[in-house]
């Protein structure tokens, strides 16, 4: 550890003054009569918050330099927990409240503090300067805390005074009420202004609003059309006869300025004293018209800017000492006319004076290279700004790519401005040069360097001017201009750069594209790390775009090198850690993998360092991938099959079957095992990895599928060491499911008859025309057989023909012909021909091969006898429930229709004849929406409108939220039903028996929950989330009456079994709401305490340590008073009473114990405080804590130095002064015998022989010298009279000192 001293000037002159006066005998010069102690020469720096000292006093010296004030300000406030945006405390610092903080922390530049209180409502603190809080507060309001919203009408005259100008009134009372207030454009007719933000932020903000609005009320508005031409003389010189009107009269006006071509004055104010401008301004308008005239003359337009002087200056003078307005044209007009108007005698001098401001400027031109003009100017135009300011008249001109600069302005003083840039020019031409130096364009940027920081590096270090050309200029010219020997030392390092870059190394490195994006990491944050670590090498990636795995490094050849085997090693860690495997899983516990919000996949991804990829929702994979380390995706997959048997019955066993065989088992591209996984209810085979030399072979599945799957494959197995034999088939894909049959019936049948093993090709396969056979020679041949006598008998292909009733041919070809597309698959591909509509005939064609033409037939009589059994049921349910009865996008009835085989027809809607109408038919393989408008006809794979229309099922509005109770009937369904209220199913008679009773049972009911109004906006959540939550778990609608309504029923409608566990959810949700109302008010119990000021700083301890101690312990809050508050002495705590109760006693235990206490002064020798209070203040501390008292010392330049405070019990004072006193009286020992030898230690005086300049006689030079130095010995007699002697016996003293160890 080291320390500095610092001797201060005003330290060295307080002692250099001091001695001026004193007399010094037998040579010694006047400087050298005292010698000031180390202390006093060398003050220590303050301690940083020692125990018993009070914050903000100076110590020592160091009082002399006063302390900077912080410009930087706190702001606490409280947002409750029904007020809070985001109320998930689960992720606390680390959710949506810390992102939001983070953001408005980056845009304001405030530090915010967020913290959870008690009753989970959020503590924000907010730091920094005053705008940026003011800034910060807003934000957060608008984003962490709910916002309402009010409207206040003003008049719309009083619109811009709310505004202000430049809208800064607006702004302003936007910051102090941390509200957003829209203001409607002055174009729009609408008088509302909205204010959104807290209820307290409304108030506050509607208040300021109707103040400035009442305030305008008071105020008139008239507008006065006079000619232009007499606005000056309204106005008057410099705008003083307005001002003086103003002042009289009280009013505000407003004269358009001369560029505006608008007559209008505008004069506001109160009622009485615009009045009064009025009659004046018109009076002088009055005597001015029938006073003045005017003449015109002719100027040349380059002199008018002359004669209106800067800011119009000029014509102000004119005005003043004539009395004539100039009129001048404007400055885009062609123009050179100047109307001189005013009283006929007062014309000749304003003319005069015109056609003198007009000759009154001169131009001319100083000479200076063109690079120069920048350096001329000066660092942010400062050279220019000190001639303009001392003459502000002269303007000054530069020219690019001209070497002439142009001055103007008065004579004199352009002379003036002339030899003061002549002067500059001079200074800069004799200490400034230039070059150009020509390097090749691709290197420019790496001289600039990333962010500039090589060229930023060379101007900073040469204080020169280094210009490179743009890229588009395609020049390779570097300009360098500065000080003559910078510009060398520049030049030269540019050069020597450039033709290291030359000499550079380039390095391709092969990296497979898929780990670019890894190595470069998210924002570049990996790669930034390897280029901080190699900065000399410059690494380049490929274009994604290009697919190339070429990864180029550039730079000294040691460092290419250095950087090439690192990434290389960061290539082999990464091949590692991509290991993949992919893991099986049954696609209903796909969500239980995700786990609620994600939990569980994210708790494993974490755990195991993994990457975990699931399908997609409606994709038909079951495969989920796992990749990382080896050892990590094993762990993965081990928790994922653990979470799989948790929640199903499922039973994996293992199965040994040699390695040698896994291969010939699995076959081409899985095709073998595939089909025995489909074969066996879709049980998961996993073989063990190629190589690994493992034998076992996991099935994991339903218990009876996996025994079944083991059976097969061990049979697979016996048959491969046996005799494993395979054929291929080629037959065209449309047979493929002719010849598998319904439901796997023929294939099976073959299998059964030969034993061999048939296996199609999959969807995702090239080769759709190949069948493969296996299994034992003599059971592969037959199965070939039988299958080619199928194959060759559908290539024998028939056309037939058969009679089908005209009234069942819509069935057949409606819906784009579905029933007949299915047809064709199941039965190889047979065509099916309908006569035309209109021909009335009853014979359809088939075509195809002959059995396939035979089995279609056959299903299309089955077909028509299920028509021509059908009947219709109607149900009767009342048209607003139909929405319900169809549930989330039509699930339910899909339900009903698979289940029942039945088709269900909704009615229309009962609309007015301008909508558009829509008709359901549902049926177990189809869902059809017609539009009566449109006749639009779309299959379920694609119909948009249907699922448009039943995305809002449960966003039903109030009037279908609240059906008649519990599904009962309203009194005009007592009539005939309606035909909107008719859902009509289409069936066998049993069927639609059985789909009418599903349906009733879907006719939601409807409860109602009495919940406290006052608890309604908790229920509903924020932004509505919690009722909608609430909906979506229960499959209901909740209808909430409206605030005006100050009801507490709450309807839920739904199915009744639904209904009832929402109903029991929102009474759950009822008794916890009034518990935390109960301890909220149970927490807001408030006592004030009296305590003397003085003993705050006691109470709140050391950063407040003592206060935090006595929170944490009794929990509860405790506020101190405010500096501007009346009442200094009052602290209110408040919490749970019996805790508020437990606080106070213990506060005013330790007031009890503070106004014990006692102070006493001693007297204590200024010359032993340091020694006192030791290094860093840690002695006095020590003995504050042993004595437990308080020790206050004088600061530096107190009228008494000695008097030291001691504050504490009265015991503790005594035994403190006694140790003190004790440890002066030691101390002073030491001082008392440092000074002895000080004053005979002091080196002899340089003094001057008789002979003038005798080097001789001269004594070695002292240095400076110090009293009480650390480096002095203790109490050493010894008296020197040379330096050297000091030295020698130092040396000595060290001698005995190691001796004596």
């Amino acid at each position: 550890m080291s320390s500095v001293a610092v001797l201060t000037q005003e330290s060295f002159a307080e002692h250099r003054s001091g001695l001026k006066d004193t007399e010094i005998t037998g040579g010694v010069p006047e400087d050298e009569a005292y010698i000031p102690t180390y202390l006093e020469a060398f003050p220590p720096l303050p301690d940083k918050g020692a125990p018993g000292e009070r914050s903000g006093e100076p110590a020592g010296a160091w009082s002399k330099i006063r302390p900077i004030k912080a410009s930087v300000i706190t702001q606490v406030f409280h947002v409750p927990l029904e007020e809070r945006r985001y109320k998930d405390n689960s992720q606390f610092g680390e959710g949506e409240e810390a992102k939001v903080c983070l953001d408005i922390m980056q845009k304001t530049g405030a530090h915010i503090e967020l913290s959870l209180a008690k009753d989970q409502g959020l503590s924000i603190m907010v730091t920094g300067k005053l705008d940026s809080v003011m800034k910060a507060r807003k934000e957060i309001v608008a984003r962490l805390q709910t916002q309402a919203s009010a409207t206040v009408v003003i008049p719309k005259e009083h619109h811009r005074f709310v505004i202000g100008k430049n809208g800064e009134k607006l702004q302003e009372l936007e910051l102090k009420t941390a509200t957003k207030i829209a203001i409607p454009r002055p174009d729009d007719p609408n008088t509302n202004i909205r204010i959104t933000g807290t209820k307290e932020g409304i108030e506050k903000a509607r208040h300021e609003i109707l103040l400035i609005s009442a305030e305008q009320d008071k105020r008139a508005v008239e507008r006065l059309s006079l000619e232009k031409a007499f606005h000056p003389f309204i106005a008057g010189a410099y705008n003083r006869l307005v001002q003086e009107l103003s002042q009289e009269t009280g009013a505000r006006i407003s004269i358009p300025p001369p560029s505006l071509l608008k007559e209008e004055i505008v004069i506001t104010g109160e009622k009485e004293a615009v009045a009064m401008a009025i009659a004046r301004i018109r009076a002088i308008y009055e005597e001015k018209k029938r006073k003045t005239t005017t003449i015109s003359v002719e100027v040349k337009k380059s002199q008018h800017k002359y004669i209106v002087g800067p800011k119009g200056n000029t014509l102000h003078e004119i005005m003043e000492s004539t009395g004539v307005s100039v009129e001048m044209p404007p400055l885009d007009s062609g123009s050179e006319t100047i109307i001189l108007r005013g009283e006929p005698d007062k014309l000749g001098p304003a003319l005069t004076q015109v056609y003198a401001k007009a000759k009154s400027v001169m131009v001319v031109e100083v000479t200076a290279p063109a690079w120069l003009h920048r350096f001329i100017i000066g660092k942010k135009g400062q050279n220019i700004s000190r001639i303009t300011q001392q003459l502000p008249k002269v303007h000054i001109e530069f020219t690019d790519g001209e070497e002439r600069i142009s001055l103007e302005g008065p004579t004199e003083e352009v002379e003036q401005a002339q030899a003061q840039i002549q002067e500059i020019i001079k200074d800069l031409m004799a200490r400034m040069d230039y070059t150009e130096i020509n390097i090749d364009q691709r290197f420019h940027r790496h001289l600039i360097g990333k962010n500039g920081a090589n060229i930023n590096r060379i101007k900073e270090q040469y204080k020169v001017s280094v210009r490179i050309p743009q890229d588009s200029d395609r020049c390779g010219l570097v300009r360098i201009e500065g000080d003559p020997q910078g510009v060398q030392l520049a030049r030269r390092e540019l050069v020597d750069m450039a033709q290291r870059m030359e000499n550079e190394r380039t390095k391709d490195l092969i990296i497979e594209q898929k780990f670019h994006r890894t190595i470069i990491g998210q924002k570049g944050e990996k790669i930034k790390e390897v280029r901080d670590k190699f900065p000399e090498v410059i690494i380049n990636f490929p274009d994604q775009s290009q697919k190339s795995d070429i990864v180029q490094l550039r730079g000294p050849k040691n460092e290419v090198e250095k950087c090439a085997k690192f990434l290389q090693k960061l290539l082999v860690e990464l091949i590692e850690s991509s290991y993949s495997i992919s893991v099986p899983i049954f696609k209903q516990f796909h969500k239980n993998i995700i786990g609620k919000g994600g939990a569980n996949i994210k708790k494993i991804r974490e755990e195991t360092n993994t990457k975990i990829d699931l399908p997609t929702e409606n994709s038909d994979s079951e495969m989920i991938v796992i990749t990382g380390k080896k050892s990590n995706c094993e762990a993965a997959r081990d928790r994922i099959l653990a979470i799989q048997r948790d929640l199903a019955n499922l039973k994996e066993t293992e199965v040994t079957i040699p390695a040698k065989l896994h291969n010939s088992l699995i076959g081409s591209k899985g095709c073998l095992v595939r089909s025995v996984m489909e074969e066996c209810g879709g049980v998961h085979i996993h073989f063990p990895a190629e190589g690994s030399g493992v034998d076992k072979v996991t099935i994991r599945g339903p218990a009876g599928e996996v025994e079944r799957a083991r059976r097969q494959l061990l049979q697979l197995a016996e048959e491969k060491q046996v005799n494993n034999f395979s054929v291929e088939l080629q037959a065209k894909p449309e047979y493929h499911k002719f010849l598998i049959g319904r439901g796997g019936a023929n294939i099976r049948r073959v299998r059964d008859r030969t034993g061999a093993r048939i296996i199609f090709p999959s969807p995702d396969e090239p080769e759709q025309e190949r069948i493969t056979i296996v299994g034992r020679e003599e059971a592969v041949r037959l199965a070939q057989k039988e299958l080619e006598t199928l194959i060759k008998n559908l290539e024998d292909v028939i056309e037939d023909s058969m009679v089908v009733d005209p009234r069942h041919h819509r069935h057949f070809v409606c819906r784009r012909g579905q029933v007949l597309r299915e047809l064709a698959e199941e039965y190889g591909g047979v065509a099916v021909s309908f006569p035309r509509t209109g021909t009335h005939s009853d014979c359809i064609t088939l075509k195809g091969a002959r059995e396939c033409v035979d089995a279609a037939k056959r299903r299309i009589q089955e077909i028509i006898q299920d028509l021509e059994s059908q009947v219709s049921v109607e149900v009767v349910v009342p048209q607003r429930f139909h929405r319900a009865v169809m549930g989330p996008k039509g699930c339910r009835i899909q339900q009903i229709t698979r289940e029942h085989e039945v088709q269900i027809k909704f009615p229309e809607r009962e609309e007015s004849a301008s909508m558009t109408h829509y008709t359901f038919i549902i049926n177990p393989f189809l869902i059809t929406v017609i539009s009566n408008s449109l006749h639009l006809k779309t299959t379920l794979v694609n119909f948009l409108c249907y699922e448009i229309l039943l995305q809002s099922c449960l966003l039903c509005t109030a009037q279908d939220a609240c059906p008649v109770e519990n599904g009962s009937t309203s009194p005009e369904a007592d009539s005939v039903p309606r035909k909107c209220d008719i859902i009509t199913v289409t069936g066998r008679v049993e069927k639609c028996e059985q789909a009418r009773a599903a349906l009733l049972a879907l006719v939601p009911v409807t409860v109602d929950v009495e919940v406290p109004y006052d608890l309604h906006r908790y229920i509903i959540g924020q932004k509505g989330s919690g009722i909608r939550k609430m909906m979506e778990d229960y499959e209901v609608n909740i209808w909430v009456p409206q605030p005006e309504q100050q009801s507490d029923v709450i309807k839920v409608t739904g199915q009744e079994a639904s209904v009832e566990r929402a109903r029991q959810a929102l009474l759950d949700r009822v008794r916890e709401l009034q518990a935390e109302q109960e301890d909220r008010a149970l927490r807001s119990y408030k006592v004030t305490l009296s305590v003397d000021p003085k003993y705050h700083p006691k109470i709140i301890g050391r950063k407040g340590a003592v206060i935090s101690q006595i929170r944490k312990d009794h929990d509860v809050n405790v506020q101190f008073p405010d500096k501007g508050d009346e009442q200094q002495d009052v602290i209110v705590i408040w919490g749970y009473e019996r805790n508020v109760e437990e606080a106070k006693a213990a506060i005013e235990q330790m007031v009890a114990a503070l106004q014990e206490m006692v102070s006493e002064d001693v007297r204590l020798d200024h010359r032993v405080h340091a020694r006192v209070i030791g290094a860093r203040g840690k002695a006095i501390r020590k003995l504050m804590e042993e004595f437990k008292v308080d020790i206050r010392f004088p600061q530096p330049g107190s009228e008494d130095p000695d008097k030291v405070t001691v504050t504490g019990l009265p015991e503790n004072v005594d035994k403190a002064i006694d140790h003190l006193l004790n440890l002066e009286e030691e101390y002073m020992l030491t001082v008392t015998e440092t000074e002895t030898l000080a004053a005979y230690m002091k080196p002899p005086s340089r003094v001057v022989g008789v002979g003038g300049g005798d080097e001789e006689s001269r004594g070695p030079a002292k240095g400076f010298v110090v009293r009480d130095a650390p480096w002095n010995v203790s109490g050493s007699k010894v008296v020197t009279d040379s330096y050297s002697e000091l030295i020698s016996i130092g040396s000595e003293m060290i001698a005995l000192a190691s001796v004596r160890l």
